[in-house]
């Protein structure tokens, strides 16, 4: 989440998202018009995009040397591209093809999939274990889990009655988030077991459209956005029974007689009944809008972003010791001249005290020059460690100029 890529109906833009207050573009094509997907490897040059004026073909670019670096065509409509620094995944209604992204050769076709037409699949960006997570069912909630390095089916996990309609790894590819077309239910899952970890109720009023779900870098924390004009953030940890005593209250009479209670309901409806509510949220100004959302760190500081259709981009404040409403404090325009739009009460916000940012301050180390941040070899989800220039000399992907990691600005 250190980047943002949007494709637009005069081609794509790719910015860099080191700072609140400044939106950096890093570079801009109008070479391909009508962009519907643009995936960049980390925070190298490569970047894959596929146009409505060729949806069935693929062209892979080194965007900063302006070359491409390879094309590929397919039977039908390219639905969704993921990739790490290991495989690049193109996901197709009916089927999936897997490369090798260092010399792109296709090491397997996944055919006769479950009807997939909006291109579900989320891929791990930890390259040591490539799990590949798809709908293992049109009709119902059934994940079929891959292994992109064996080229092996792992398991497959019944996460829901209904179809799905979000899946996301968080950075190390040890967990799995979930949520079905319905939208109120958001499960996570051990990987590479399929173990039922988490269960969130994101609403019970009405069904949603999930656009967006995404953990954290740390794993601390999964977002989720939909059709509707909030945005939930969950809290990832177990709730011990090792609570206070409470008060010899009405409230905490009852309170106490319903968990007892569940002691004693199905498995089922006891479960529902102790699913953690969202730690914070955020209400956006739209509704309706397909948005993206990511948490991330930028500056030191936890940050919530929200990306809408509409070209806007929203920063707000996350607070990670007590969550609650969080705040907008920058709002970007990504079309058009590039005027950045502003909350003007941004002058007004006190400083932030120091445990406030020493809670993520270790997810932000500053990388030196020799470095390649967000490009490591954990996949990404860590930063700072050297990649060899040799690694990408073979084959037709080569990113071997350091000049093309700048080191990340504070």
């Amino acid at each position: 989440c250190s980047s943002l890529a949007i494709g637009t109906t005069t081609g794509y833009r790719l910015f860099s998202l080191s700072s609140v207050e400044q939106l950096d573009q890093v570079h801009e094509s109008n070479e391909i018009p009508d962009v519907y997907i643009v995936e960049r490897l980390f925070s190298s040059s490569l970047v894959v995009v596929v146009s409505h004026a060729k949806p069935q073909q693929m062209n892979v670019y080194h965007f900063k040397k302006g070359t491409e670096i390879c094309n590929y065509s397919y039977s039908s409509n390219i639905l969704s591209i993921r990739l790490n620094r290991q495989r690049l995944v193109v996901c197709l209604e009916e089927s999936i093809y897997i490369h090798n992204i260092k010399d792109m050769k296709l090491l397997k076709t996944i055919l006769d999939t479950p009807p997939n037409t909006t291109g579900l699949c989320a891929l791990s960006i930890n390259h040591a274990n490539s799990y590949l997570a798809y709908p293992g069912s049109a009709t119902s909630g059934e994940i079929a889990l891959y292994d992109g390095n064996t080229l092996k089916t792992a398991c497959t996990i019944p996460a829901h009655d209904g179809p799905l309609a979000a899946l996301t790894f968080n950075s190390t590819g040890s967990k799995l988030a979930s949520a079905s077309e319905k939208g109120t239910v958001i499960r996570v899952f051990s990987i590479p077991g399929g173990q039922k970890l988490y269960e969130f109720r994101r609403g019970m009023k009405r069904y949603v459209n999930i656009s967006s779900l995404v953990f954290s870098m740390d794993s601390q924390f999964l977002c989720a956005s939909s059709n509707t004009e909030t945005v939930h953030v969950f809290k990832l940890e177990h709730l011990t029974d090792s609570r206070p005593e409470e008060p010899p209250t009405w409230s905490g009479y009852m309170g106490k007689m319903f968990q007892a209670a569940t002691n004693y309901l199905p498995a089922q409806v006891s479960g529902m009944m102790n699913q953690d509510r969202a730690f914070a949220t955020v209400r956006l100004n739209i509704s309706g809008q397909r948005n993206i959302c990511a948490l991330s760190t930028i500056q030191k500081l936890p940050r919530l972003l929200v990306t809408t259709s509409d070209g806007h981009l929203y920063i707000y404040n996350l607070d990670p010791q007590d969550g609650g409403e969080c705040v907008l404090i920058k709002k970007h325009s990504l079309l058009g001249s590039g005027k950045m739009e502003e909350n003007k009460e941004n002058d007004l916000r006190p400083p932030l005290p120091q445990s406030y940012a020493a809670t993520v301050a270790r997810q932000s180390t500053v990388p030196s020059t020799s470095t390649m941040p967000g490009y490591s070899e954990d996949g990404g989800a860590l930063r700072g460690e050297v990649i060899p220039e040799h690694e990408f000399a073979t084959g037709p992907v080569c990113l071997d100029d350091e000049n093309e990691f700048p080191p990340v600005s504070i």
